[in-house]
């Protein structure tokens, strides 16, 4: 049985999500969701620990960025979770 996937816009992305996240896009996402929280860590950590102030800012600014990607990833896991209108629950 072929999966029926939707097509891909000319820069490869999808306009919608798929409807079924496999198990292997769940891990993908926890991945994801991971990484960034550890860099986010890492770079906080790393900042704490520097006295040159170019170098602290920019360990601040790269962990920020890392924290900012966490919370779109997770906005976009809730976008997805709410249920959708006129479906039955």
């Amino acid at each position: 049985m072929q999966q029926q996937q939707q097509p891909m816009n000319q820069q490869g992305l999808m306009p919608q999500p798929p409807s079924v996240v496999t198990t292997k896009d769940h891990l993908y996402i926890n991945d994801m969701l991971s990484w960034n929280l550890l860099a986010m860590k890492k770079a906080h950590f790393f900042a704490q620990q520097c006295v040159d102030p170019e170098v602290k800012n920019a360990l601040e600014q790269a962990g920020q960025m890392h924290e900012r990607h966490y919370q779109q990833i997770l906005g976009h896991l809730q976008n997805n979770q709410q249920p959708q209108q006129g479906t039955m629950q």
